[in-house]
């Protein structure tokens, strides 16, 4: 693996406080051939995110993570309407050309996509916010690219106010992250992600960093073959990619307590393992945490 590894250790910076890891545009390429066909999205995740919003009678809908625009292409075609920020120009440049492509189709045309850094979104978005969104997402794990850069937390929570600011009253929240209480105890992440069922084959080398004692960081090396499947077997290493993406792993009660922080109690809070009840599930790997604004 030479000339075709994929290195982003030395990360991007695309927005003063919120880091690009995918500034180079290569992870970023890469990425989107592992997820962005969103046929592989899995049959739970369509269901469970679909589901929530429509048992609410969410229509409005802002993803605050977009991305390559897969979950926002998703409920495009479910009927939402959607307005897309990323603080990532290289990932957003995937949704502008699917916005492009699809524009003859009415919710494509009016589909809304704007680069934006969660530290100053309400500024940025203010305009287009009146009186809030049906619900706000943050999902695939998104949100733990935001590191704590004064040991406190202090930008993590005016992330999440920002968010807050978004939701209208009687919205949703919907966040997600990462076991990363397992993932730090134990070490190790499960390459088989929830979230997508890709052809191609994952393998991810896990490193935790701490700082005075206390997980910091958690590290992820992606190695990703992008040759497509011949007769059940990936066509040899030669296309193997790999690239390196950090995370802040957010224990789960100490996020619990800045959600309940950002909506100053005001709300009803459910959380889900991988998109079931936390009592029918042992280790699950994503926690997805759902806000009701009161």
């Amino acid at each position: 693996m030479t000339e075709d590894v994929i290195r982003t250790k030395s990360l991007g910076l695309s927005a003063e406080g919120v880091r690009d890891q995918y500034a180079d545009g290569k992870a970023a390429k890469v990425w989107e051939i592992f997820i962005g066909d969103k046929k592989s999205r899995t049959e739970n995740y369509k269901n469970f995110l679909v589901g929530m919003l429509r048992e609410k009678g969410c229509k409005k809908i802002l993803d605050v993570a977009c991305g390559t625009g897969v979950d926002s292409i998703m409920l495009l075609e479910e009927g939402f309407e959607v307005t897309s920020v990323d603080a990532s120009d290289k990932m957003l440049k995937y949704a502008l050309k699917e916005r492009w492509s699809r524009r003859r189709e009415p919710a494509f045309d009016k589909w809304v996509i704007e680069e934006a850094n969660w530290l100053t979104l309400y500024d940025d978005i203010g305009h287009m916010v009146g009186g809030g969104f049906d619900a706000v997402i943050c999902l695939g794990n998104s949100f733990a690219h935001m590191m704590d850069n004064f040991g406190d937390q202090r930008e993590q929570k005016q992330a999440l106010s920002n968010f807050e600011k978004c939701v209208k009253p009687g919205g949703l929240l919907l966040i997600d992250h990462r076991n990363y209480d397992h993932i730090v105890y134990s070490g190790q992440t499960p390459s088989k992600c929830i979230y997508y069922n890709s052809s191609h084959k994952t393998d991810i080398k896990t490193s935790v960093l701490y700082e005075a004692g206390k997980p910091a960081m958690v590290m992820m090396d992606y190695f990703i073959n992008i040759a497509q499947p011949m007769g059940g077997a990936m066509n040899g290493n030669s296309n193997i990619n790999e690239f390196r993406l950090s995370y802040y792993p957010h224990m789960l009660e100490v996020f619990k307590r800045m959600l309940k922080e950002a909506f100053n109690t005001k709300q009803d809070y459910k959380i889900f393992g991988d998109f079931k009840h936390l009592n029918e599930i042992d280790i699950p790997n994503f926690y997805i945490h759902v806000v009701e604004k009161k």
